[in-house]
């Protein structure tokens, strides 16, 4: 991107209170773990009576040694270990907090690191998982009746997340270079900005995308569609949800500058997570957006999870400052390797099996290669019957639409976890199907 966001474009002013649904605005800090937040902060010489901490000399573990995969460890002794499996701040450990702001200018220097607090100064809250933390966030935002805007098709998670809040999920639709600017121009063209504020308007209070190697499309968006769907939201007043999970997965050396990079008006809340790069299991996601609304996901937080795994917090920072932000980088490099060295081979075989059965693009970032079946409406009982019974597992595509009842005739073959001997077999397996549903029908 040659020019600055200041350049590209004119801020705008929010009305974060517009946004939050009844339900959010009605939430209120918690009295005890306000305490207990300060209770943590605090030095020694602090007599806390207030907060229901246990006390960790009860706890029967004491220390940990974890093995690193070039061989070095990291030590949780047994003072750490009492840190590690006590209570935390709801919005995270400090320290990772810091590191994350820290990772967050480094690679996307958000203009609004710099705003005050009011006006939408970036606030990071570390979540159990970006799943937990994209659920809050619509929790927020939706009240029954809404329009809601989102990547057609999408993963499935959101959906879930999204259809019981009883909103109205207009689909706009996608390529191979993720959401279609003149698309969403064209759905929103049903609204006029002016009436953005008013609610019976009903005018769509938000947009989400995933950017980077779309679940399941593999799309990509392009930096131009990018700062076009960003003047659209400064028109329209939209929030951006951007849900980026496979933003450390790009196989392409440079990557597009993210929504957070652009945002000069504080209307994007940014979805990361730990989970491809360092473990799914640890459950390390974090949002990353403006000061008004995370601070509303704080007080959700406070009344749900309390916090996120205080012991998978400090085991992730202390790695991170083992390695520093160079050495995670270091690390990124090599799963990006991998990946890429997976998506090359699952491509070959899509070309020895299924040229002339079936349509695909290369993606150029995340897991999955979205399929297109020739001459095959709906993939839906050819994938889970048919499929399944000559052991081969893929997703239709009908699980990614808006509405699951409409047919697809696409299906999503993921590659990153088998070898690359095994989706050969299984791209064979599967033009095997594709071939068989052609005969049967003569």
């Amino acid at each position: 991107m040659s020019k600055g966001p200041n350049e590209l474009f004119k801020a705008k002013d929010m009305n974060y209170a517009r946004f939050i649904n009844a339900l959010s605005a009605s939430r209120r800090d918690s009295p005890i773990r306000t305490l207990t937040d300060i209770m943590l902060s605090s030095p020694p010489s602090v007599i806390s009576l207030a907060g229901g901490v246990p006390n960790p000399d009860t706890f029967p573990f004491k220390s940990a040694r974890i093995t690193l995969s070039d061989g070095t460890e990291i030590d949780i002794g047994s003072a750490l270990m009492k840190r590690a499996l006590q209570y935390s701040a709801t919005s995270g450990v400090p320290e990772l907090i810091v590191w994350l702001k820290d990772l967050q200018k480094k690679l996307h220097n958000p203009p609004t690191m710099a705003y005050s607090p009011d006006k939408g100064k970036m606030e990071i809250c570390v979540t159990t998982g970006s799943q937990e933390g994209l659920s809050k966030v619509f929790e927020m935002l939706v009240s029954p009746g809404d329009n809601v805007l989102l990547d057609a098709p999408t993963y499935a998670g959101t959906i879930a997340a999204l259809k019981p809040l009883g909103c109205n999920l207009i689909g706009v639709p996608t390529d191979k270079h993720g959401m279609i600017p003149q698309a969403l121009k064209d759905i929103l063209s049903k609204w006029r900005p002016e009436d953005a504020a008013t609610p019976d308007k009903k005018n769509p209070k938000f947009l989400y995308t995933i950017p980077n190697g779309c679940n399941p499309t593999g799309a990509t968006l392009t930096t131009e569609r990018k700062i076009e769907i960003y003047q659209l939201a400064q028109e329209y007043d939209l929030i951006i949800i951007e849900d980026d999970p496979y933003y450390f997965l790009q196989f392409n050396k440079d990557r597009a500058p993210s929504f957070l990079s652009m945002d000069i008006d504080g209307r994007v809340i940014r979805a990361d997570s730990m989970s491809k790069t360092l473990s799914s299991g640890l459950r390390i996601g974090y949002l990353s957006g403006p000061k008004p609304l995370i601070d509303r996901i704080f007080v959700h937080m406070q009344a749900s999870t309390l916090h996120t795994s205080t012991f998978s917090q400090i085991l992730i920072l202390e790695l991170l400052n083992k390695w520093g932000v160079e050495g995670f980088m270091e690390h990124i490099e090599g799963v990006i390797k991998f990946y890429r060295t997976q998506r090359d081979a699952m491509l070959a075989s899509a070309d020895k099996w299924l040229t002339g059965l079936a349509e695909w693009h290369s993606p150029s970032a995340g897991m999955f290669l979205w399929i297109k079946i020739k001459d095959v409406a709906d993939t839906y009982k050819m994938i889970m019957q048919k499929a399944v019974s000559k052991e081969i597992l893929l997703v239709p595509g009908s699980a990614f639409n808006l509405d699951s009842a409409v047919s697809s005739s696409y299906v999503r073959a993921s590659f990153s976890l088998s070898s690359p001997e095994q989706m050969d077999e299984g791209l064979k397996r599967l033009a095997s199907i594709i071939i068989e549903e052609r005969n049967a029908r003569g």
